[in-house]
């Protein structure tokens, strides 16, 4: 099993740091309050879920994770100490792929902390084995799609689905 990670500073690009730290079950209520303050659009293209509703379903995988094939992490903005954001790492049995998701409040977007964030799962995924990183993400989602192939992901439609498009980043750094 993997040994839970001591508490990382990040900064973006903009300048804002960020303390990020693995989730832990006690981190619910803070979780669903983030996601109170992420869109509604966001939370859809999140969960890929018409039900954009936060209730203890939505969050429960991201709290209760084994920390060795999967990861939940908050980046909290150090100025304020708000929570501002989450991103999942979730593993393969093989730890051949991994899917990597994340979410940013409304009023934080903007400012690079979604880059760093995506950043710091694949570097994660890389530093654990992982041969490839995916996210799987809806076509209207250009935000994001454009955010990902920033970061070095390369898209491809998703046989059989046409609302979503997958986007795949080999690990290509040192483990």
């Amino acid at each position: 099993m993997t040994t839970i990670s001591a508490p990382e500073k990040l900064e973006t690009i903009s300048g804002v740091t960020l303390q990020i730290r693995p989730a832990t079950q006690f981190d619910e209520k803070e979780l669903v309050a983030l996601f109170k303050k992420v869109s509604e659009a966001d939370r859809r293209f999140r969960f890929l879920s018409g039900d954009t509703r936060i209730e203890h379903h939505r969050v429960e995988p991201l709290i209760q994770v084994d920390h060795d094939r999967c990861e939940s992490y908050l980046a909290f903005e150090t100025t304020g100490g708000q929570l501002v954001a989450t991103g999942q790492l979730a593993c393969d049995d093989a730890f051949d792929t991994a899917e990597v998701a994340v979410a940013v409040r409304s009023d934080f977007r903007g400012r690079g902390i979604g880059w760093s964030l995506l950043d710091k799962l694949a570097r994660e995924a890389c530093r654990r084995g992982v041969k490839r990183v995916i996210s799987i993400e809806d076509r209207a989602n250009h935000a994001a799609i454009t955010l990902e192939k920033e970061t070095g992901f390369t898209a491809e439609p998703i046989e059989g689905d046409p609302s979503l498009v997958l986007l795949t980043k080999t690990c290509d750094c040192p483990a």
